[in-house]
């Protein structure tokens, strides 16, 4: 004799489990969990049932199906310790009001990856302007400079937070390395120098020094600061100073110059008009409104005569007119 089921209307669900092509077991498990959890208090034949019955449908319904029945069980207080362990579950305690679930294990903490900053944003957070006279001491210090010495001040103007002068209009950029490659090509010096100060906008006394540098760096940076393709910077040092024109000096340019970057060219650019306002400003220096009375040397203060000399006194002797 078997013990009758303890959930009303039970029957029918278990004989229509048996038919053949028929899958009720989803159907089941949720009838059979919605039903069990309506009472709060259940024997322990009920839950011994329950837990009997449950213990095989959970590991063969699907997942939509065990997920809603782990969702209504996870909240019942009284659901059995044997079906929280089957679905993941942990024993409810007092002072929670819902059984937690499994912890979650920490990943390992990964490192950001730190990623050097483009041109762009190491141009967007350069604030430090670059007063006359610092621009002036780093022009000196690279004209001073040996070859290598050079290489190294603009490997660090590239990292340094000085504000770098503004590009070039693409335009007239253009416009200028087509002029500047003709007037290389002929070896016109003069009209080379002219055309690459006012591109720049440097006067001609820092251009010359650019463009007649034996050592070619100026050089190469101001072709840089112009977006010069490569080929044609070759072209320019080769045929526009042909006494600076070798082997070795045209490999070491154009290694040089494929290593610089714009960032670099572009803060000498800004030391070189820089220095220009420090020799402006030292030559033209403003006077002050007491300047004059500073420098005046101080002299004894002169009495003026009564009479001045050559002019004799006239005695007043009274009115002319009256005859006396």
């Amino acid at each position: 004799m078997t013990t009758p089921p303890f959930f009303p209307g039970f029957d029918g669900l278990m004989t229509l489990s048996r038919r053949e092509g028929v899958d009720i077991r989803p159907t089941l498990l949720r009838v059979l969990t919605d039903l069990y959890v309506q009472t709060q208090v259940h024997s322990d034949e009920e839950a011994r049932q329950f837990v009997e019955l449950t213990s095989r449908l959970i590991d063969e319904v699907d997942d939509t199906t065990r997920a809603a029945v782990r969702a209504r069980l996870s909240i019942y207080p009284a659901t059995p310790p044997e079906v929280l362990r089957r679905l993941g579950l942990k024993k409810q305690d007092p002072g929670l009001r819902m059984p937690a679930a499994d912890e979650i294990p920490a990943s390992a903490a990964v490192a950001p990856t730190v990623t050097p900053p483009t041109e762009a944003q190491m141009r967007m957070a350069s604030n430090l302007s670059m007063q006359p006279k610092d621009a002036a001491e780093i022009n000196d210090l690279f004209f001073a400079a040996s070859a290598g010495e050079r290489t190294q001040i603009l490997h660090n103007l590239a990292e340094t937070p000085l504000r770098a002068a503004a590009r070039i209009p693409y335009m007239c950029a253009a416009r200028a390395v087509e002029t500047l490659e003709m007037a290389a090509w002929v070896g016109d010096i003069e009209n080379f120098t002219l055309e690459l100060g006012e591109t720049l906008i440097l006067p001609s006394r820092v251009a010359a020094q650019v463009v007649g540098d034996p050592g070619g760096e100026p050089l190469a940076c101001a072709a840089r600061a112009l977006d010069m393709p490569g080929p044609v910077f070759q072209r320019v040092t080769l045929f526009l100073n042909p006494q600076f024109a070798s082997v070795n000096y045209v490999y070491r340019m154009s290694r040089l110059y494929d290593r610089l970057s714009e960032r670099s060219a572009l803060i000498m650019l800004a030391a070189w008009r820089g220095s220009t306002m420090a020799v402006a400003r030292a030559k033209y220096r403003p006077a002050l409104y007491d300047d004059e009375r500073q420098r005046a040397r101080s002299a004894p203060a002169q009495t003026r005569p009564a009479v001045q000399p050559g002019v004799a006194a006239v005695p007043r002797t009274g009115y002319q007119g009256s005859g006396r």
